[in-house]
């Protein structure tokens, strides 16, 4: 089974895919998509779906996760979020995909143990979990926890 996760963001969304089989897991890609902020929000939805759509055609995935929006101190930040992290979940759902929703204390407890996990334990983690991983950036290993945590949760709900 192929996992596409992803890090929605309006300026970055990461993804990330990664192979089940059985208890193994194995890297298959990584990648970051950034918008142009000098454009309308329309054009930069138009453009983030785009380019998610060519990821997804181009890997043909089983299924999809998506990290769920935390609420920033800015509600603009935040709305602009839940944009982009609309058009992710419709991306996958075009596509005919299920698609799963995480949220970022769930994702980081899969990974290292502890809901409260910085950015550099998540990391390390993904490096033991998926060695030789050339991390494209931090929102790609936030996609990639994304993707993991929905392979192990696939395997809990047998």
């Amino acid at each position: 089974m192929i996992i596409i996760g992803l890090d929605p963001g309006l300026t970055c969304t990461g993804w990330g895919i990664v192979a089940k089989s059985g208890s193994r897991l194995s890297h298959v890609a990584n990648g970051q998509i950034r918008t142009d902020a000098k454009a309308g929000m329309a054009e930069r939805l138009v453009e983030l779906d785009a380019a998610l759509t060519d990821v997804i055609l181009h890997h043909r995935p089983d299924a999809g996760a998506v990290e769920e929006v935390f609420v920033n101190v800015n509600p603009q930040s935040t709305l602009k979020l839940g944009q982009a992290r609309g058009v992710a979940m419709l991306s996958i759902a075009r596509a005919g995909l299920p698609v799963a929703e995480y949220s970022t204390k769930v994702i980081k407890k899969a990974l290292v143990g502890t809901g409260g996990a910085d950015k550099k334990q998540i990391q390390h983690m993904l490096k033991v979990l998926l060695p030789g991983v050339k991390l494209a950036g931090e929102d790609a290993s936030d996609a990639l926890a994304v993707a993991i945590t929905h392979a192990n949760m696939l395997g809990s709900h047998r």
